[in-house]
C-alpha cells in the first residue's frame, strides 16, 4: 500500500501533548491541518485567502 499523505510541517509543544501537523494528499494536492491538544484533536482542510482549498502542485 502506498502512502497517500505526506507531512510537510510538524510542530510539537508541551512534551508532545500539543501538535500541529500539515499533511498534503499526494493524489489531490489538498493541504490539511491537524491539531492535537492533550487527548483531543481535529483535522480541517486549509483554505487560501479567497476561501478556496489550498492545493500543493
Amino acid at each position: 500500500m502506498k502512502d497517500r499523505f505526506e507531512v510537510i510541517y510538524k510542530e510539537t509543544h508541551s512534551a508532545g501533548l500539543e501538535k500541529r501537523i500539515i499533511y498534503v494528499d499526494k493524489e489531490t494536492g489538498v493541504n490539511y491541518l491537524y491539531i492535537q491538544n492533550g487527548y483531543s484533536g481535529g483535522l480541517t482542510p486549509l483554505l487560501d485567502a479567497d476561501g478556496n482549498l489550498l492545493i500543493t502542485k
